[in-house]
């Protein structure tokens, strides 16, 4: 297809990335990211100095006011935008899609996004008696973009359910139990579904864990591979000890072209982003995302409007992706969006093309900025493939927070027909919003209730400490309840979780507490 000079100016690409990984002496998140930064620029050199924007994602290891400053003084550019993001797994496919807008809009020519976390450093410097890594206290701040909402609400922080190690299990009790499995045969389904991920973890070299697991190495508890929190043992949460970092080069066609390194174009047809119900213990289903759902088909519905009227290939849906990476902290994410998005747990296709956060690791914040990179790779070596075939597109979706902040992109080898487009979930957040569930803080009298969701949070021995619930009430009402002593903690760590959903608790007091009816 031939673009003129003037509809190229428009027309958004990832142009290069660059990845980086450190498991020697300590190093600092801004030297992670000038790594990261350093080979994206080496692939696409006359852009160094056109970078309009350079956006970092939030750090969790550092404190320093001006991360994208110090970056940006790293690499020896001057950039008239610095800015950082606030907390979320989102935020790099958020910022790719604000990037494409913006140059959908003529408002942006190139970009730098870039993140990295140096949290196995962090611990280093700590055990060497060293100072933490505190940045550059010198500089005014960064601008803060992004949503920066809480990620629990007064019902959870009422029980201490802070953890993503201790939600995101809530939510695959309800997976479990819908599937009709004991906590043992979800631990093997999750085996099965994590094994493909581990393999492709195996082969990356900027794998943390670059080992290939089998079903039974995840599923099977072991004095290395311990249940941390009902069902899910180590092998199956993220990884948050490691040290990487990320980086993506967003430009325009025609500065692609200007560059000379137009052939290296991969397209980014569509994006789109949602808010599950912001705190989980309201969320009327907490086994499944209707804003992953919504994210999806305005993704597509966004995609066929870019494909063009009359482009003779029919409409554009999953089954049309060659390339995925699908957000992977815990099963649990990807199993809602699996659902979702209408994918199969076993599809031939593989959902990760990094390995995901458990394997390839979980580098805070920032993990999407790695998969974005792998699925752009792969389309850019793939190539656009033969003429008149159906284009060759790749997706990719970051989660923020407890399965609450979604962004999704879809990108392709070849341009789209009528150009960038940001997928509309105006009407679906609405609705989103409004079927939150009203939760009760307290609860006076002694009341039974209807478990929705249930977890057992275990310590280093296979102890359980804790089991905390997400209730139904009678009058409607959602509950968060802790146990109310340890012997209810005992009770229900003998038992067997998925098979609590459904069933009745006794609830009282403020913060709720909860018991299992006599039997």
């Amino acid at each position: 297809m031939s673009i003129s000079e003037q509809d190229a100016e428009r027309i958004p690409v990832v142009i290069a990335s660059g990845e980086s990984i450190e498991r020697g002496d300590p190093v600092t998140p801004i030297d992670l990211m000038a790594r990261a930064c350093e080979a994206a620029l080496a692939d696409v050199p006359d852009l160094r100095h056109r970078i309009d924007r350079l956006s970092v994602v939030a750090i969790m290891t550092r404190t320093g006011p001006a991360p994208a400053s110090e970056l940006a003084r790293a690499l020896g550019m001057s950039p008239p935008v610095r800015e950082v993001t606030t907390i979320g797994g989102n935020s790099p496919q958020w910022l790719v899609n604000r990037a494409a807008t913006d140059i959908t809009a003529g408002t942006l020519s190139a970009t730098l996004i870039a993140g990295a976390e140096a949290i196995r450093s962090s611990r280093l410097r700590h055990k060497l008696g060293r100072p933490r890594d505190s940045g550059d206290t010198s500089l005014a701040p960064d601008p803060a973009v992004g949503d920066d909402l809480p990620g629990v609400g007064p019902a959870e922080s009422a029980i201490g359910l802070l953890a993503p190690l201790h939600v995101y299990p809530l939510f695959e009790s309800v997976v479990a139990a819908r599937a009709g499995h004991t906590a043992v045969q979800h631990r093997q389904a999750i085996g099965e579904l994590f094994a493909p991920f581990s393999r492709v973890a195996s082969t990356n070299p900027f794998a943390w864990f670059p080992v290939e697991y089998t079903a039974a190495d995840i599923a099977t508890p072991s004095p290395d591979n311990r249940i941390v929190c009902e069902p899910y043992t180590k092998r199956m949460t993220a990884f948050l000890g490691s040290d990487q970092g990320a980086a993506l080069v967003v430009c325009s066609l025609a500065a692609a072209r200007r560059a000379g390194v137009a052939d290296r174009s991969v397209f980014i047809w569509s994006g789109s982003g949602t808010v599950d119900v912001r705190f989980p213990a309201s969320r009327p289903d907490p086994g499944r995302s209707p804003a992953i759902a919504a994210a999806g088909r305005a993704l597509f519905e966004a995609a066929n409007i870019a494909s063009g009227p009359a482009n003779g290939l029919g409409r554009i849906g999953i089954d049309d992706i060659e390339v995925l990476d699908i957000y992977s902290c815990f099963p649990s994410a990807v199993e809602l969006a699996a659902e979702a998005l209408g994918l199969n747990l076993d599809d031939s296709r593989g959902l990760t093309s990094t390995g995901g956060l458990p394997y390839f690791g979980g580098p805070g914040n920032n993990y999407t900025t790695h998969g974005i990179a792998s699925v752009t790779s792969l389309l850019r070596q793939a190539g656009p493939g033969p003429a008149g075939d159906r284009p060759r597109l790749g997706l990719a979706t970051g989660v923020g927070w407890f399965i609450t902040k979604h962004a999704l992109g879809l990108y392709g080898a070849t341009p789209p027909p009528g150009g960038f487009q940001l997928g509309d979930t105006s009407a679906d957040q609405q609705r989103i919003d409004a079927g939150a569930m009203e939760m009760a803080l307290q609860v006076p009298d002694t009341t039974t209730a209807t478990v929705l969701a249930v977890t057992v949070v275990r310590d280093h021995g296979g102890t359980p400490t804790g089991a905390p619930v997400i209730a139904r009430l009678p009058d409607g009402r959602h509950v968060a309840a802790s146990p109310a002593d340890a012997e209810v903690v005992a009770e229900v760590g003998r038992g067997d979780t998925p098979g609590m959903v459904g069933t009745a608790i006794v609830v009282e007091g403020e913060p709720p507490r909860y018991r299992l009816p006599e039997r």
